[in-house]
C-alpha cells in the first residue's frame, strides 16, 4: 500500500474509466521490448485500484485491449495474450481476497479456449462482491457495443416481444455490456494522446474527460489522486446553466 499522503477529494465520481495508453513508448524509452511496458502497467492497475478503493469510487473500468489492438504485431499481441492469462490466475485471488468484483467487457469470441476459460473461472471467484466493480475491456470497441446492443433489441422487435416505438436511450443503454452500472462520471487517459480511441462511446457522453502526459507504467498513486481532486474541481452540468446547476446545489442544503 502507498504510504504517501492520501488526501481523497469530497466529490468522488461513482465510476472511473481509464484507457491505459504509453505502455510501448515507457518500453522504448528504456530501450526495452513492448511487452516489459505491458509487465510494468500491471502495479500501475493495482495502484489506481488501491486509491479508488479508498477513495469510494464503485466502478472502475480499464481498457485493456481495443477490437483494433489485433493489428499489432503478432508476437506483441500473443506476449499480451500470455500476460493477460497469467495477470488472471495470479489476480483473479487478491480481488477475491480485497472483495473486488471482476468483470470481464468486450467480444470474447477472439480469444483463445483457455483465456476464455480462465475469464469465466475468475468471474465466477469474485461474482458475489458487490462493494466494488473491476471491469476490464478486451477485445472491446464502443462502436461493437453500439451494435451488439441494437441487434438484442431487434432480435426483441423480431420476437414481437417489444416494439419499435418502445426502443428508448433507457433500454438501449440497458442493453450495452456495462448496463446496470452507472455510467462513468470520470474518464482519464494517460500518454498524452487526447482522444478516446472508439472506448465506451455511449457511456462517456457527460464524462469529464482528464488526461495525463505520463505514461501508463508511471501513473500511480499520486496521479490518480491529483486526477480525482481535478475532477472534484469540475461543475457538471448535463445541458443545464451553472446558475441553475448553483441553485440546485443550494436547495438541497
Amino acid at each position: 500500500m502507498d504510504r504517501t499522503a492520501k488526501k481523497i477529494p469530497q466529490s468522488v465520481p461513482r465510476h472511473v474509466a481509464i484507457i491505459m495508453d504509453g505502455n510501448n513508448r515507457w518500453a522504448k524509452k528504456r530501450l526495452l521490448p513492448g511487452v516489459a511496458g505491458h509487465k510494468a502497467g500491471v502495479d500501475a492497475v493495482r495502484a489506481v485500484i488501491e486509491v479508488c478503493a479508498e477513495a469510494g469510487v464503485e466502478v472502475l473500468t480499464l481498457f485493456a485491449f481495443s477490437s483494433e489492438n489485433w493489428r499489432r504485431p503478432a508476437e506483441e499481441v500473443g506476449a499480451l495474450m500470455e500476460l493477460f492469462l497469467s495477470a488472471l490466475h495470479r489476480e483473479s485471488k487478491k480481488l477475491h481476497k480485497n472483495a473486488i468484483n471482476l468483470r470481464i467487457i468486450g467480444d470474447r469470441s477472439r480469444f483463445h479456449p483457455e483465456l476464455q476459460a480462465a475469464m469465466r473461472k475468475a468471474e465466477a471467484l469474485t461474482c458475489e462482491h458487490r462493494g466494488f466493480v473491476l471491469q476490464i475491456a478486451a477485445n472491446y470497441g464502443g462502436q461493437w457495443d453500439i451494435v451488439q446492443a441494437a441487434q438484442q433489441l431487434a432480435r426483441e422487435v423480431q420476437a414481437g416481444q417489444l416494439q419499435p416505438e418502445q426502443i428508448t436511450t433507457e433500454l438501449l443503454e440497458g442493453h450495452l455490456v456495462t448496463g446496470g452500472l452507472p455510467l462513468p462520471d470520470l474518464c482519464i487517459r494517460t500518454g498524452g494522446e487526447h482522444r478516446i480511441s472508439n472506448f465506451l462511446l455511449w457511456q462517456l457522453a457527460y464524462a469529464e474527460l482528464y488526461f495525463s502526459d505520463l505514461f501508463w507504467p508511471d501513473f500511480k498513486h499520486e496521479a490518480m489522486r491529483i486526477a480525482l481532486a481535478d475532477y472534484a474541481t469540475r461543475q457538471r452540468r448535463f445541458g443545464k446553466t451553472g446558475d441553475q446547476v448553483e441553485a440546485e446545489a443550494r436547495a438541497k442544503c
